[in-house]
């Protein structure tokens, strides 16, 4: 109702990062989310696909990316070239494993666009169907083909649950509820009591399929905190009936393959080392080694000198169990260790306390190698389950980072919560955006962001779904598109970004630290997971605030996506910048393709394609000289020969030459507003030929400076590019240029063709730019008529090579004059 005076409280992630300054935790960081939106297929997989333009025949393609229930596929013989490239939906295509067609007698036929690059067809089968891997036929045919592998964990299914409280028993849970691999658990035969409800993600270590318990020797029994609540019998019965209905509630085996393994542990009863309580991780607790079941579990309490303890805090763990330290770990990593309680005065001390306990300190190779290699830093922003209360899923600030883990405070929770310490492999913190993926409640902060205009929820464009209803009826051959949406069952998904670090990094941006970033981001949210790409490229470059600036919005372009603040910091300063971010999946690929040639780099440096093994565009063959020469921006001008074909050079001449017009900067200081925002760094910077060269400013003040030299007829070497008077054509004596070798020339430039220009420039240090001038059919007329202006303006060089270029024409033109203007 538009005369609604209610306003909508509604929590904008983007617009709480910028009010608060922070940033996003990297996707890549949440290992279990990703292996979480994996379909069970992978990049390079083979299958049998009817061939779209008959369908009575098949061929073998290979799978180049997937995305929920699509996959982007590619026949082969089509080697690198990926125009052929197609969406189908897994649901309503006609897909099958290696082999399908041999066993079912179904022709497999070349595709005419293919035809002529395959004359053997057996021997190109038996060639690249060697060692090659099939999509899983189950994923294909039957019951779950096109499901996600976590959807079948529906409500309902059933699941054998380890008590990591008293022992190695295990009991039947029922999956109440499924939130993204997130499940609400219920003990079976508690039928609709919510208070023993647990909330686990799939991957946990402690939760197995249906039978896990007697296929490994350990007693099937519901756990001693709900054991009173029926007769033995009671449980009994319960368990005769899970068993009858045993068919019905399974999951897939399969589905816990990507489950961590849990390794042989060295730990010995009567052990000291320092934990946290799962239960309550908001201190660092001196604990025992109180049980060891075998090889691979053992118990530990929480130490409690006081007599008359009540309980205990103790839980079952593994070698890889988050939250176990080695005696020392806290004093070590200058944190607080937190004195068991009754013990006498508050400066504890390990060496006391041990010869006190008569322990031994379990040693350091009792416990997993620590790393700090995981992409969190201070600061940053994720979703966080509450300990205390796990059906809430807060904002979380990190606001501590030691080794592997993370001290997080929460916002938003019912209840204060004290700062959380959780592994950076946990699987109770979450991206950002998470819960709205999952449509799951976000517990906002207690000040929310309050959007005042929106009186009415509006879809907005990234959250269109594609069903593949729709897909269905939208195709005649169930095929998509490589550029159609990819937003699977309500969950709007932009598809898996790569860095490919072994492409071409260009001038902008640092080879090294680009080896340094994740190997991908996403899948999620277009605009967040963007944003994220987009953050990263920016910090992994030579000058923040230079990359930030050429990715700017261009006022006067046509905008067709979502404006986004990103910022970089650079010798102390910030800089921000409004950034064009497209919306949906379906525009992702040619966006990064544009971004990668925005940033001079090779098309293939990031985007939804994984490069396997060679890259397509052939980019590692380029030295750094090569990038204006490949990737520059090349604008649609072209030099070429002037209109007519004048050969009168001095008419030709004439038209003044025109300053380059200054770029306007969007650049908003944060400490101090002033139009000296932008960084200077000399032309000498990494990664040379143009790499790091002076910002506009000193391009346009450089260049008001020559212009004053050559109306002063003062030149050196370094102004010889404006040897041209706006008047009338230079005469040799005007020349006062120092050539440290006088050029001869064997005939006369202005009968030069394109060819002989670039076979002239191929014999000088311009080499790498010969290509240009053959693109641009640039004669020997249009030659003599290039300055340094036109150079940098066409051609779009920078100015170190558009001098050393000027430098060589400067040189044919004074042959010219002095051997042929006469």
């Amino acid at each position: 109702d538009a005369g609604s005076s209610v306003e909508e409280m509604e929590f904008n992630w983007d617009e709480y990062l910028e009010d608060t300054g922070a940033t996003a935790a990297p996707h890549g960081s949440f290992k279990h989310v990703d292996t979480s939106l994996q379909n069970g297929f992978a990049p390079g997989m083979k299958l049998e696909v009817a061939v779209k333009s008959d369908q009575n025949t098949y061929w073998v393609a290979t799978i180049i990316t997937t995305c929920g229930q699509l996959l982007l596929l590619r026949y082969d013989g089509y080697g690198e070239d990926r125009k052929a490239d197609f969406w189908c939906d897994i649901l309503t295509a006609d897909l099958h494993p290696i082999g399908w067609c041999q066993q079912n007698k179904k022709i497999l036929k070349v595709p005419e666009g293919i035809k002529d690059k395959i004359p053997d067809q057996e021997e190109f089968l038996q060639r690249v169907l060697k060692g090659a891997c099939s999509a899983p036929a189950n994923l294909l045919e039957g019951l779950h083909r096109g499901k996600n592998p976590l959807d079948l964990i529906a409500p309902g299914s059933r699941l054998e649950l380890q008590n990591t409280r008293d022992s190695l028993e295990a009991w039947i849970v029922t999956v109440v509820e499924n939130v993204g691999g997130r499940l609400k658990l219920r003990y079976e035969g508690l039928e609709d009591l919510e208070k023993f409800d647990q909330w686990l993600f799939y991957l946990d270590p402690f939760l197995h399929q249906v039978g896990w318990a007697a296929q490994h020797g350990y007693s099937l029994q519901p756990p001693s905190a709900i054991r009173s609540l029926r007769s033995e019998a009671d449980w009994q019965e319960i368990l005769k009936k899970v068993k009858e209905e045993e068919e019905e509630s399974t999951v897939p085996t399969d589905l816990f393959k990507d489950k961590p393994v849990i390794g042989v542990h060295s730990f010995s009863e009567g052990m000291k080392l320092e934990a946290v309580d799962p239960m309550a991780p908001f201190v660092i607790s001196p604990a025992t080694v109180l049980k060891v079941y075998n090889d691979k579990y053992f118990m530990i309490e929480i130490d409690d000198l006081r007599a008359e303890r009540a309980s205990s805090q103790r839980y079952v763990c593994h070698r890889n169990s988050a939250g176990i330290f080695p005696v020392q770990w806290s004093l070590k990593n200058g944190l607080h260790l937190s004195p068991p309680p009754g013990y006498p005065g508050q400066d504890f001390d390990w060496a006391d306390y041990l010869k006190q306990c008569g322990a031994e300190a379990a040693p350091q190779s009792c416990f997993p190698l620590l790393t700090s290699d995981h992409g969190f830093k201070e600061n940053m922003k994720l979703e966080a389950v509450n300990p205390v209360d796990p059906e809430e899923v807060c904002i979380a600030t990190v606001t501590k980072l030691k080794d592997s883990y993370l001290w997080l405070q929460l916002e938003g929770s019912k209840k204060p919560v004290p700062e959380c310490i959780v592994s950076v492999e946990s699987m109770n913190i979450f991206p950002v955006g998470w819960c709205e993926t999952n449509g799951y409640q976000l517990r906002p902060p207690r000040k929310a962001i309050v959007n005042k205009q929106k009186k009415i929820a509006v879809v907005q464009p990234e959250k269109q779904i594609l069903s593949s209803r729709t897909v269905h009826d939208g195709l005649k051959n169930q095929e998509l598109n490589s550029s159609d949406s990819v937003v699977i069952n309500g969950k709007y998904c932009c598809p898996k970004i790569y860095f490919n670090h072994r492409c071409f990094s260009g001038p902008y941006l640092n080879k090294g630290r680009i080896a340094e970033l994740p190997q991908s981001v996403g899948p999620g949210n277009c605009v967040l997971v963007l944003k994220e790409v987009l953050t990263l490229l920016i910090n992994a470059a030579y000058k923040p605030s230079r990359v930030l600036r050429e990715l700017q919005l261009d006022e006067e372009a046509a905008w067709h996506g979502h404006g986004e603040t990103l910022k970089a910091k650079y010798k102390g300063k910030s800089y921000r910048a409004t950034v064009e971010v497209v919306r949906t999946a379906d525009r992702v690929a040619d966006f990064c393709r544009k971004t990668c040639i925005k940033l001079e780099c090779c098309p293939n440096l990031f985007g939804p394609q994984m490069v396997l093994d060679k890259c397509s565009e052939n980019c590692s063959v380029l030295t750094k000289t090569k990038y204006t020469h490949y990737y520059g921006k090349r604008k649609n001008k072209r030099i070429g020969r002037p209109p007519g074909g004048h050969s009168n050079l001095e008419v030709a001449m004439k038209k003044p030459n025109k300053r380059r017009k200054r770029r306007k900067h969007f650049f908003v200081h944060k400490k101090k507003r002033s139009s000296t925002s932008v960084d200077n760094t000399p032309a000498g910077s990494p990664q040379g030929s143009g790499a790091e060269e002076e910002d506009d400013q000193d391009e346009s003040e450089l260049s008001h400076s020559l212009a004053q030299d050559r109306d002063k007829r003062k030149r050196k070497l370094r102004t010889f590019s404006f040897s041209d008077d706006e008047n009338k054509p230079p005469s040799p004596k005007d020349i006062k240029m120092e050539v440290a070798e006088k050029l001869q020339l064997d005939s006369n430039p202005l009968e030069w063709s394109v060819a002989d220009v670039v076979r002239f420039l191929k014999s000088t240090d311009c080499a790498p730019l010969a290509r240009i001038f053959l693109d641009q059919e640039i004669d020997g007329q249009a030659l003599l008529l290039l300055t340094l202006p036109t150079v940098q303006e066409c051609m779009d060089l920078k100015l170190g090579p558009a001098i050393k270029l000027c430098h060589h024409i400067e040189r044919v033109k004074l042959a010219f004059y002095q051997q042929f203007a006469n």
